[in-house]
């Protein structure tokens, strides 16, 4: 019969035991790692996880520093800071872009242009590049988003500081604009200053050219945060350290008054000083206005800034090149002179100069004219007869001696130095020779001839001075520059003969100046856009067509302090466009009730001052665009 019976007592005991042993076992030696293991974390990794858990708990927020100030010679503010209210997007902590972008219209009154801008600059955001939503928000807006912060995940409202500039487009070509850091430009420096919400950088003109000054340095606060980023409390904080002023040589109200008076004309003034070449006004118009890109720009402003065939975003005042017309007379007599030619020496003009089989016209029939006449009446006649027998390879070096094709060390990021024209050039670029004719349109500033506005400007007050004066934009404590290599006595003939272009006979008496004791000297030039046909001149039809009206000139005569330079693009002569706004802007300096008169007169028949012409161009552009009138904005 088979044993049915269960295993015994004993066996029963016996296998409990072992089981129980290796149940202990295991645990004890998964026990013992996790002890060693937290032994390990606490004693060797111990300042690893501190650290990590005080990351967690303590958030680093670098503050901005603000930007240092721009100010005139006398100490006046041209760029400056203020107090702003801002919201931005950093696009690696969004979570939801539509929900979010949703929110923050209802809240800020987003339009779809700023929405368009918004999205655009998210794709092309990197990492935590912050993204700017609004700026110059009044603190009703900014304490709506506050608020709603735990249900805007990646949204950034802060408080700090914004680039203002009080002049506007008046300025904006003399110091630029900032910008947010650009993708490119941080792959480039990977200072987490960059990156900082708020935080923006020169991208063009002083603003650029003169970072490191303006920049300073940035504050940090640490503050205390939950798992989602709300702030329980502030623990710290230290203050940024301000970028530097920059004083510039610029009279601000000169500037801005020059400005002003260009008015609905596309051109150039610039304004300097003989005693020191100091750079008193350079001004460029039509203009943008650099708070719109402080505030950060829309599409559809920059699309019609962009779209201007006036060109407002170059600087016509350092880029700008143009054939400088009878302008260059003045140096040409310093040429002749310097060739032993004497200044009384005549020459019939009977309205034109024969060479070859081609006559050379002339404006009039002057009759007998020496130098000075001749820069009076702006006969080409005289200077053709000059030019023809002395050749333009013995005017071209007086020409770059006066600044003529001379590029200068001044901190803009680009200038353009035009063309200075000789045999010697022409053979390297056509490889052709020099021929007569072409010393006779380069004589009367036309051919290959071409200057910018600033060096006409150097050119009229290294005439006036009889030095070679040094321009400079940034204040210092300057002496005036070497004497020219011209004798005093061929130097007072040239300036002779533009005090009688103004005070004489000459082609500016209608702009001499109306202030007792003090008189200009002056040379008028118009300069042609394209090639005359039979008896086609460029004074009339399709404004691209029309010739640019030129203008250098001083004051006071007898003892010069002040020289300038006024082109008007497409303005159809010197005379006629040019020299009346020279009148004004140095009246400015010695009569400035009566400068104000006449420009505020002037301003109303255009429709108000710069601001009020540029709000009303942009509304009609957004108007052209579809934008309905509800969500037209202003500049």
């Amino acid at each position: 019969m088979n044993d049915k019976r269960g295993p015994t007592t004993g066996q029963l005991e016996f296998t409990f035991s072992r089981r129980a042993l290796f149940i202990g076992g295991v645990q004890a030696a998964v026990g013992a790692v996790v002890a060693t293991r937290m032994a390990y974390i606490a004693v060797a990794e111990n300042e690893k996880y501190k650290l990590a858990s005080e990351s967690n708990r303590i958030n680093l927020t670098l503050i901005p520093p603000r930007r240092g100030w721009f100010i005139d010679r006398i100490g006046k503010p041209i760029a400056t800071n203020r107090a702003d209210f801002r919201v931005d997007i950093i696009p690696d902590r969004l979570q939801n872009r539509e929900q979010t972008l949703g929110t923050l219209t209802q809240l800020l009154d987003l339009k779809q242009e700023d929405l368009e801008r918004i999205e655009k600059e998210l794709k092309e955001a990197q990492g935590f590049q912050p993204v700017q939503v609004a700026a110059g928000l009044d603190y009703e807006s900014f304490a709506r988003v506050s608020v709603r912060l735990p249900d805007l995940p990646g949204v950034s409202p802060r408080q700090g500081f914004s680039r203002f500039y009080p002049s506007g487009a008046a300025v904006g070509h003399l110091l630029g604009y900032v910008g947010t850091v650009s993708a490119e430009e941080y792959r480039l420096d990977k200072n987490p200053l960059l990156i900082t919400p708020g935080f923006k950088v020169g991208k063009q003109g002083l603003e650029k050219t003169m970072e490191m000054r303006l920049r300073g340095k940035p504050g940090a606060k640490r503050t205390e945060v939950t798992a989602r980023g709300k702030i329980v409390r502030e623990l710290s904080t230290r203050s940024d350290t301000p970028g530097k002023p920059v004083q510039l040589t610029i009279d601000i109200d000169l500037h801005n008054y020059a400005a002003r008076r260009l008015g609905v004309e596309s051109g150039s003034v610039v304004v300097i000083d003989c005693l020191t070449g100091d750079i008193l006004a350079l001004v460029s118009m039509p203009c943008f206005d650099p708070n719109s890109f402080s505030e950060g720009i829309g599409r559809l402003e920059w699309k019609m800034l962009n779209s201007d065939d006036r060109i407002p975003m170059l600087n016509k005042s350092l880029q700008g090149l143009y054939p400088p017309g009878s302008t260059l007379k003045p140096m040409a007599a310093l040429a002749f002179q310097q060739q032993g030619i004497d200044p009384e020496e005549k020459v019939v003009c009977g309205g034109g100069y024969r060479l070859g089989n081609r006559v050379f016209k002339c404006l009039g029939r002057h009759g007998p004219m020496d130098m000075r006449s001749a820069i009076m009446k702006s006969c080409n006649t005289y200077f053709y007869s000059m030019a023809n027998r002395v050749g333009y390879d013995a005017i071209a070096p007086v020409a770059k001696q006066l600044g003529l094709g001379q590029e200068f060390p001044l901190p803009f990021q680009s200038q353009r130095y035009g063309t200075v024209p000789d045999s010697a050039w022409k053979k390297k670029k056509y490889d052709q020779e020099w021929s007569r004719s072409d010393s006779l349109n380069a004589v009367i500033g036309q051919g290959y001839v071409i200057a910018s506005p600033f060096q006409l400007a150097v050119m009229a007050a290294r005439i006036a001075s009889g030095r070679m004066l040094e321009p400079e934009i940034l204040l210092k404590n300057r002496t005036a520059g070497k004497h020219l290599p011209f004798p005093e006595e061929h130097l007072q003939v040239a300036r002779d003969g533009m005090d009688l272009v103004v005070n004489g006979a000459g082609t500016a008496v209608r702009s001499r100046l109306e202030i007792p004791g003090i008189t200009m000297g002056g040379k008028t030039g118009t300069a042609q856009v394209r090639a005359i046909k039979g008896g086609q001149r460029g004074q009339g039809g399709a404004r691209r067509f029309r010739d640019h009206g030129l203008f250098v000139c001083f004051a006071p005569v007898a003892q010069p302090r002040y020289a300038a330079a006024v082109v008007i693009e497409h303005g159809m002569g010197g005379a006629r466009a040019a020299a009346p706004v020279a009148k004004d802007v140095l009246t400015f300096l010695y009569d400035r009730e009566k400068a104000m008169a006449s420009l505020e007169a002037l301003e109303a028949g255009w429709g108000g001052g710069i601001d009020e012409r540029m709000a009303r161009q942009y509304a009609a552009f957004q108007a052209g665009q579809g934008v309905p009138a509800a969500e037209r904005s202003e500049m």
